[in-house]
């Protein structure tokens, strides 16, 4: 290992982290507190570019500040930099960067801008820990730090009781959730004795290879750590049923959005499952686990974001299932690190597409005063860069060719059809079958998003009036982040910085398929034509419903819309099953206080009563009688003793 390369990767995960306590302290001096951030951003993605260069056929270990004294555990707390890393790790490093320089911008009118900055830059500095870790202890370090950037984030505009209601909501779903995550850690670890990565994997995979994969196949212990690594992954990536939070976390500003959703935290799991992947591909359970979350969660997200009467849902939709996609690819058994290439390729592309998109319509948003379709209907017409931008990122997500999108998805859908004749045929004929869906689904809601962004409405009266009515829903609860966005909007221009940040994105999309071999990614020729043809159909189902200047989506009937907002009616299951354990928590105490309780308290209370009581006769005046009886009881006693002898 070069010294070089450590001090790189050293620098690359701190140098955030600095400039997050930095952030804060200069958080009186605006312009200097941005600086600072957006210059950590740059400076990352230089040393992320350069740990890409260094790390060209070779893996390295990284040392930290040594191992802690942990008795029989070892905790080596050591991170590692190969090229699995280093991509991942330009790919956070570009959409930190994003979000750091088209925020100055956006954020120009609030005054909590500095701690926001702060906040973006401790985020990338946790998941930057996460990508470098090769160590489950500093994995879960980086993890519960976004876990807490993400609430700070969500709920920036804390005046908001929506926004407050959304944070608590994100951080009380996925704290609930890491507690799996934490237990299989401490099982996987704990049965190797070690928490470093590579030594828990040989320890459980028997020294890998597949000549002892058999061997460990059913282990119980291994099974309960990854269903429960598993259980703390869904949380924070969004998979059913832990998917309802992530929705509501556009009450965040869209620079946020474009964070979480892109790059950070939502694809952390992935991230860790393909780190972790030698265990899942000697665990059949855990990846039939994977993959029935993946495949249901991708086609459902689908479905809710088709109706979406706001875009930045829309797209909180389209992230579920598009992490569900990069999931999926896990859940099969390939050539040693082709699945985890295909997922985290799709990952990169995701990143690079999706804080496209987020960046585009927060740009959009400020023209137009909200993020809803029907405030932004047709207002992406005319826009030069900022239309284009939108057509690339829109059609990048629905897996048009030559974009990046399209050599990811097809990635994974190779690996389902290459794993048809496999051990897990059921499996993937099962995602397979999930993955085709889905890629008609999300070409259909692109269709529409641009169709409504592109076109002025021309429907009849009662589609006007069921407009109106969606207008004054959105209105009401219009993304906390973009309210700051109302007023003159016209009058506050796009900066050079924060267009040129958008049309960089749109170029790393249409090109970004380059960056993408050194995953691995492979294209199956089927597949391809397969998922074309998907497309196509949807695409030409979509114009035929949207003829005229309808929104496609009225087709449905109101309703429609109405249960597509409510998330298909899930938040309600959140809330009966929190009604559920607050009145099994109210029962318990109940029963420990009036039952369990009654008998030590019953006890105390009777021995009150015999202890008073005995006091009261210790205390008052011996009787005439009473002496006679206890003289005549002594004398009786003697005279008993005396004949005995």
């Amino acid at each position: 290992m070069s010294v070089l390369t450590a001090v790189t990767v050293q620098l690359l995960v701190v140098l955030p982290a600095v400039a997050a306590l930095a952030g804060l302290l200069l958080r009186r001096l605006r312009a200097l507190s941005g600086l600072v951030a957006v210059g950590a951003g740059a400076v990352a993605l230089v040393l992320a570019v350069l740990e890409f260069a260094e790390t060209a056929g070779r893996s390295d270990v990284v040392d930290t500040f040594g191992p802690l004294p942990v008795g029989e555990l070892q905790i080596p707390l050591t991170m590692l930099a190969d090229r699995t890393s280093a991509v991942i790790a330009v790919a956070v490093a570009i959409v930190g960067l994003a979000v750091q320089v088209f925020s100055v911008w956006y954020l120009r009118d609030d005054p909590r801008y500095p701690v926001f900055a702060a906040t973006v830059s401790l985020f990338l500095a946790a998941m930057l820990l996460v990508v470098q870790s090769g160590d489950l202890v500093l994995t879960l370090v980086g993890w519960e730090v976004m876990g807490w950037c993400s609430f700070l984030l969500i709920g920036h505009v804390s005046a908001r009781e929506s926004a407050r209601r959304a944070a608590y909501k994100a951080f009380l779903v996925t704290r609930v959730a890491d507690i799996g995550f934490v237990l299989g850690i401490v099982i996987l670890a704990g049965g190797a004795g070690s928490t470093e990565i590579g030594t828990v994997v040989a320890h459980w995979t028997g020294g890998s290879g597949t000549s002892t994969a058999a061997l460990v196949t059913g282990n119980p212990a291994l099974t309960a750590a990854l269903v429960l690594l598993l259980s703390g992954i869904a949380g924070k990536s969004g998979l059913v049923p832990f998917h309802d939070w992530l929705p509501d976390a556009m009450e965040g500003p869209t620079p946020a959005s474009a964070l979480i959703h892109a790059a950070t935290m939502v694809a952390a799991g992935t991230y860790v499952v393909a780190r972790l992947h030698p265990l899942f591909a000697v665990d059949e359970t855990s990846r039939v686990v994977l993959g029935v979350l993946a495949g249901l969660t991708m086609v459902w997200a689908a479905l809710l974001a088709f109706a979406q009467s706001d875009v930045k849902r829309m797209l909180a939709y389209s992230t579920l299932s598009q992490i569900a996609v990069m999931a999926s690819a896990l859940a099969f058994v390939l050539a040693p690190g082709e699945a985890p290439g295909l997922a985290l390729g799709h990952l990169f592309s995701h990143a690079m597409f999706k804080s496209l998109l987020f960046l585009a319509v927060g740009w959009l948003s400020v023209l137009a005063g909200g993020t809803a379709f029907v405030a932004l209907r047709g207002r992406a017409r005319g826009r030069g860069a900022l239309y284009w931008s939108l057509a690339i990122g829109l059609a990048s997500l629905a897996g048009l060719p030559p974009l990046v999108g399209f050599f990811s998805k097809e990635g994974v859908l190779f690996a389902a059809e290459a794993s048809l004749d496999g051990p897990d045929a059921a499996l993937a004929w099962f995602l397979l079958i999930a993955l085709v869906v889905t890629v008609g689904l999300t070409a259909a809601y692109c269709t529409r998003a641009w169709l409504l962004l592109t076109t002025e409405r021309e429907g009849g009266l009662g589609e006007l009036e069921a407009e109106e009515g969606q207008a004054e829903s959105a209105e009401e609860a219009a993304p906390a982040g973009d309210e700051a966005a109302t007023g003159a909007h016209e009058l506050r221009p796009v900066t050079m910085a924060a267009a040129l940040t958008v049309s960089v994105l749109a170029v790393l999309t249409v090109v970004g398929g380059l960056l993408l071999i050194p995953l691995g990614i492979r294209i199956g020729l089927i597949m391809a034509v397969v998922s074309l043809l998907a497309i196509g159909v949807a695409f030409a189902a979509v114009l035929v419903m949207g003829a005229a200047g309808h929104d496609p989506a009225a087709r449905l009937g109101p309703a429609a819309a109405d249960l597509s907002d409510r998330g298909f009616g899930f938040d309600a299951v959140y809330v009966a099953v929190g009604r559920a354990v607050t009145a099994l928590a109210r029962l318990v105490v109940r029963l420990d206080r009036d039952v369990v309780d009654a008998y030590p308290r019953g006890t105390a209370y009777l021995t009150g009563i015999a202890g008073r009581a005995g006091e009261k006769a210790h205390r008052a005046a011996p009787s005439a009688g009473l002496l006679g009886v206890v003289l005549g009881v002594v004398l009786v006693a003697v005279a008993g003793v005396t004949v005995w002898h």
